[in-house]
């Protein structure tokens, strides 16, 4: 119902040019960023990116959703990462601070362009606009340790889920029985390294 009343809020010639938009990028091959719909509110616009390499973010893939606004796009959508994530420009509730969405937005600009900017955020953080004062002047004054805070955050809330192959004994399969069990020991160890890493975050 909620969903209903937010598409009423909207212009329906924009409802209709962000539906052609976000169905076009969900079938486009965009690197490292992925798209889905969710058919119930075209307004609630979602996204996996993956962490870029070369960075504490690689091996991650973190989950952002696009807020738009009644009067969108004359006035910018609110960007949230709903992965955690340890960066100058990520508020502790979610919120992206960058230029593209702030003081150089123009209504022209699409969501590909939006989730492009985010993405390279991850690679070229700016300590300069910090929403996250801790990372950022982490970020200038102590690389290292910036890098290995936003590792291990990565690790403990960006890991991409390997649910699929997990309990594949299911089937009565002898030989998925084994590697189920060597999969639910490698589980155990990985389980006991993340607490690990959770007790050194909290003391950093």
């Amino acid at each position: 119902m909620s969903s209903m009343s937010n598409l009423e809020n909207h212009n329906p010639q924009v409802i209709r040019q962000i539906s052609k938009e976000v169905k076009t990028l969900s079938s486009e091959n965009l690197e490292g960023i992925k798209v889905t719909i969710n058919e119930a509110d075209l307004t609630d616009i979602q996204a996996i990116i993956d962490g870029p390499a070369g960075t504490p973010y690689s091996s991650g893939q973190f989950r952002v959703k696009l807020t738009l606004p009644k009067d969108f796009p004359q006035s910018p959508p609110k960007a949230f990462f709903m992965t955690k994530i340890f960066h100058p420009n990520v508020a502790n509730n979610g919120e992206i601070c960058v230029n593209t969405l702030k003081k150089d937005w123009k209504p022209d600009l699409g969501i590909k362009h939006i989730l492009l900017t985010i993405k390279c955020l991850l690679i070229v953080p700016n300590p300069e606009s910090a929403l996250n004062e801790e990372a950022g002047k982490m970020l200038l004054e102590h690389y290292d340790d910036y890098s290995q805070r936003a590792k291990l955050m990565t690790e403990i809330h960006a890991r991409p889920s390997t649910s699929k192959d997990v309990d594949v004994d299911e089937d009565g399969c002898s030989s998925s029985k084994k590697l189920a069990s060597d999969k639910k020991i490698q589980d155990k160890k990985k389980e006991k390294l993340m607490k690990e890493k959770k007790r050194i975050l909290k003391r950093l």
